[in-house]
């Protein structure tokens, strides 16, 4: 949620803010060598081109000046200790200026040169860098916008590193390393993200020194944290200049100070700043240091002009740190403080700030182009026929289309379309009213996922295609829904399906049918319907597999001392043989017994004692084998009738047959009884090492490895959390075993010290490659705290650059809060059209339960 509020501000000042940032930056670099490029364009004004003789004395000097603009006084003289620069003097500014004039002077003639070429352009460079050169100047609407600007820079750098922090903090290639093999888009993202990395603590000292010239407030508040007061001058700003107000023909009088300054430095200074003080206060001398780096290392002397005495000398190399900082505040600004390196660095830095408004707003009308793109795209294949695979025969009169997550209504269509000659059979996904119209009879076979969600490829018919009844006056249907009523919401697709196709006038074949997992009796029903509509009467049941006989080979726990339930791997080989599946595919394992205490239990509920017989056994001997029921029973008689098989239990397979075994990822379950589930309880507790277990294997083609794309296999981003990390495990078994890598693994548990599921594969995974990156969540850990849903948002840069890099999204785990929270991250990164486009293309697939 930070993640995705930082990055809306992110957006919408780069909006606002970012047009202006580009003119200060622009401004900034054209300011950082305003000096060098008026000496480089003014010879004979910034510098002499013949300068002969001794220089005049400072007094002379100003009374030569003076002399030139009669009524108007000299208040600052610039001393130049290299005998060919000119010396600069500024006269008092006359009622009505903001600032006197200020002027080059021949130190050797006391003749005034004027200004340097070019100085009125910098003004006004200066004017749009410090308030857009908007009326009103230094108290107008401008120097709002420029202080908004800036404090928006600060907000820029901080929440841009925020948002890019990459996993690894100390990858430097992750900091560093700009990939300009990279376009489009993903050009723009790199260089917003690297670049923006490269300069964002150069931009936060340029944000922060600006706002000293931006709010008087803030210029105090750093006076008086760094030197304890908060008096301007003092600080070190300068001060107001004060009018100048003695007699413009008065006498110069440094006759007597000079000397003092001289003796003061030792004859050693690169330039002196002298300030003519009103009636009889010491006047002041800047006096630059010979070895200076920048214009601020001075020392400041105050000196009785009357006397020549020294009354004051504030020395540089005295200074403490937080005067040295106040006193240079525009130095720092420029980069000057840190010498021609840090000038040149800012020079750069600033450049770059039109960068980022460019690319911010390239990839602002990439975002609406590709929004645009996807609903034509889905405009396009709404209006374009639908193909027609696995037909047989044409288009006939009969069609035959499934909703599938994890194979298994696509199964049972297939059989269907088989058992009536080869019908049409098409996804729901590409049903639309114009595949309805062509046919007079169609049949649904549609599975319902999760808390009565449609599977993943028919999501977006269903919002979509569902939205509005079809026109299906002339249309019978019947429909096969696939459900588990262990979920309150049993069928719930199915349903929905039959009443959108009800509402468009549609008339049922007949009764909708359910399917309760593996409900054989269901499967015939429909078998006997489909029989009346002209299948062979006689055809064979559609029983599942028959389970095969395994051995518990080996069990090991995997989170000792974890406050979750107990996790284990367990490892089983087949009594028979060799066996057969895929990576992503499930193990449906029958229990060979329920939980003693529980039957005890119930048996004492019911005041039945466990060793009463029945048909010659003890009646825990018959209840230990079959489904508890879910009432109390008053006789044995009435137990035996109530009885029903134990059902099978499904588990993703997390090893793949070269392994020469079938691993499991169990988490034992503890029922409110304290009573241990039913299958995790058999696998993990009761059924003994070496002993039978029955088991089949069904294929979850819902989960395989996604299609390869143009470049040949593609890269995975697998997402899962606690035993999910089973069927993650199976895929990432599988690209070792091909040689292929690249991957990234998002996965979350509770704590680092005891979740840390198979820790010493997934590093091997690293450092072979087949992992690339590992994004890990703890969310019991005082200093984590997220879950794999946070990874996903805090991520959703690099998810859509992998997206977009043709990576797909595999997703394994618990269907309560982690399956629906990564859901919605993953919708917020990549938006609903994108997500919903890669499971109708297999690139976002999900495995949970």
């Amino acid at each position: 949620m930070t993640r995705q509020v930082l990055f809306q501000i992110h957006w919408f000042l780069g909006i606002t803010a970012g047009f202006v940032l580009a003119v200060m930056g622009l401004t900034g670099a054209t300011l950082s060598f305003e000096n060098e490029i008026m000496r480089a364009l003014s010879p004979g004004i910034v510098t002499l081109s013949h300068a002969t003789g001794p220089a005049l004395s400072p007094d002379e000097v100003i009374a030569r000046a003076a002399a030139q603009r009669p009524g108007q006084a000299v208040e600052r003289l610039n001393v130049e200790s290299d005998p060919a620069a000119a010396w600069t003097v500024q006269f008092a500014a006359r009622e009505g200026e903001r600032r006197g004039e200020r002027s080059f002077v021949d130190p050797h003639s006391g003749m005034l040169l004027g200004q340097a070429t070019s100085a009125g352009f910098f003004r006004t460079i200066e004017n749009l860098h410090r308030w857009l050169a908007l009326p009103g100047g230094p108290n107008g609407i401008g120097r709002q916008i420029t202080a908004f600007s800036a404090i928006s820079l600060v907000f820029f750098a901080i929440s841009g590193l925020y948002l890019r922090w990459p996993r690894r903090t100390f990858d430097w290639r992750a900091w560093l390393v700009l990939d300009l093999r990279k376009s489009g888009r993903n050009l723009y993202r790199a260089l917003h993200a690297v670049i923006g990395g490269w300069v964002a603590l150069v931009y936060l000292l340029s944000a922060m020194t600006g706002l000293w010239w931006s709010y008087d407030w803030y210029r105090q508040g750093v006076l008086y944290t760094l030197t304890g007061k908060t008096s301007r001058e003092e600080g070190g700003h300068g001060g107001v200049k004060p009018d100048h107000a003695e007699d413009p023909a008065a006498p110069p009088r440094l006759l007597r100070a000079w000397p003092t300054v001289m003796t003061a430095m030792d004859g050693r200074y690169s330039s002196i700043s002298v300030t003519l003080p009103e009636g009889h206060e010491p006047a002041t001398f800047r006096v630059l240091l010979a070895d200076a780096r920048h214009d601020r290392m001075t020392d400041d002397l105050k000196v009785d002009l009357a006397t020549g005495k020294l009354v004051k000398a504030d020395r540089y190399a005295d200074r403490n740190l937080g005067k040295v900082i106040t006193t240079s505040m525009y130095e720092l600004h420029r980069g000057a403080f840190f010498g021609i390196g840090g000038r040149i660095l800012l020079l750069l830095t600033s450049l770059t700030m039109p960068l980022f408004t460019v690319t911010g707003l390239l990839l602002y009308l990439a975002r609406r182009k590709r929004k645009r793109a996807l609903a034509e795209v889905a405009e396009a294949a709404a209006s374009q026929p639908a193909g027609n695979p696995g037909a047989a025969g044409g288009i006939g009169d009969m069609l035959i289309a499934f909703a599938s997550q994890t194979g298994g209504a696509e199964r049972l269509a297939r059989q269907t379309a088989s058992a009536l000659g080869g019908a049409r059979v098409l996804p729901l996904s590409a049903v639309d009213e114009s595949v309805l119209s062509e046919v007079d009879r169609a049949l649904f076979v549609v599975s319902t996922y999760g808390e009565g969600e449609p599977p993943d490829p028919a999501r977006r018919f269903a919002r979509q295609t569902m939205a509005t009844p079809p026109g299906a006056d002339h249309l019978e249907y019947a429909v096969l829904a696939l459900g588990d009523r262990e979920y309150p919401e049993f069928c719930a697709f199915g349903h929905s399906v039959d009443r959108w196709l009800h509402a468009g006038g549609a008339r049922r074949l007949f009764d909708m049918i359910e399917v309760d997992g593996d409900d054989t009796d269901a499967q015939r029903q429909w078998q006997q319907q489909l029989a009346a509509l002209g299948a062979e009467p006689d055809m064979p049941d559609w029983e599942p597999a028959a389970y095969s006989r395994w051995r518990l080979a080996y069990r090991r726990r995997l989170n000792a001392g974890s406050a979750g339930g107990p996790a284990f791997l367990v490892s089983l080989e087949p009594c028979d043989g060799s066996a057969a599946w895929q990576a992503g595919d499930i193990a449906e394992v029958l229990p060979g017994a329920n939980d003693p205490a529980r039957v005890a239990a119930y048996l004492a509920h019911c005041g039945l004692a466990g060793s009463e017989m029945a048909r010659g056994q003890p009646l825990a001997h018959h209840l230990a084998l079959a489904l508890i029921p879910d009432h109390p029973v008053a006789t044995a008689e009435e137990l035996l009738a109530a009885l029903r098989p134990l059902p099978h239990r499904e588990y993703s397979i997390a090893s793949i047959p070269a392994d020469g075994r079938l691993d499991l990822l169990i988490r034992q379950v503890e029922r409110t009884d304290g009573t241990l589930g039913l299958g995790s309880g058999w696998l993990t507790h009761f059924a003994p090492p070496g002993s039978e277990i029955a088991l089949r294997l069904r294929g979850n083609e819902g989960f395989h490895a996604p299609v390869a794309g143009p470049a040949g296999p593609r890269r995975m981003i697998l997402i899962g959390n606690g035993t999910g990390l089973a069927g993650l495990r199976g895929h990432l078994r599988a690209s070792e075993a091909a040689g292929r890598g690249g991957h990234w693994l998002l996965f979350g548990e509770r704590n680092r010290d005891h979740d840390a599921l198979l820790p010493d594969e997934i590093e091997h995974w690293l450092a072979r490659g087949t992992l690339t990156r590992l994004d890990r969540a703890w969310s019991r850990d005082a200093d984590c705290g997220r879950y794999v849903q946070h990874l996903c948002a805090e991520a959703e840069a690099d998810l859509r650059d992998w997206v977009e890099n043709g990576a797909a999204i595999m997703v394994c785990g618990s269907l309560q809060g982690m399956a629906p929270a990564v859901d919605a991250a993953l919708r917020a990164a990549l938006g609903d059209e994108r997500l919903e486009g890669m499971a109708e293309a297999g690139l976002y697939r999900r495995d949970i339960y």
